[in-house]
C-alpha cells in the first residue's frame, strides 16, 4: 500500500521533470529565465508598444481638430415612426376618443 503512493509521487515528479526538458537545478532555472526573457521581448513588449502607439495616435488626432463635431447627447430610441428623439420625452399623451 505504501509503495503504491510512493510510486505515484515518483511518477508525478518524473513527469514534471521531463515536461521541463529534463533539466535539473541551476541549468533548469537559467533556461526558464532565458525563455521568459525571449517571450517578453518577442511577444509581450511589441504588443504593449503597439497599443501605446495606437493610443498616442488617437489622442493626437482628437487634439488636432478642436472644432470637429462631437455628439454630446445620447439619442433615446423611439419605437414610433418619428425615429430618434433627443433629450427628454414629451409627457403629453393623446386623449382617448
Amino acid at each position: 500500500m505504501a509503495s503504491s503512493w510512493r510510486r505515484t509521487v515518483g511518477n508525478v515528479r518524473s513527469f514534471i521533470g521531463n515536461s521541463m526538458g529534463g533539466l535539473r537545478g541551476g541549468s533548469s532555472l537559467a533556461s526558464w529565465a532565458v525563455a521568459g526573457t525571449l517571450a517578453y521581448f518577442l511577444w509581450v513588449k511589441p504588443s504593449q508598444d503597439l497599443k501605446r502607439e495606437q493610443e498616442e495616435r488617437a489622442a493626437l488626432s482628437a487634439a488636432s481638430d478642436p472644432y470637429r463635431y462631437v455628439e454630446k447627447r445620447k439619442p433615446i430610441p423611439d419605437p414610433q415612426e418619428t425615429g430618434l428623439i433627443y433629450g427628454k420625452r414629451n409627457s403629453t399623451q393623446k386623449s382617448e376618443d
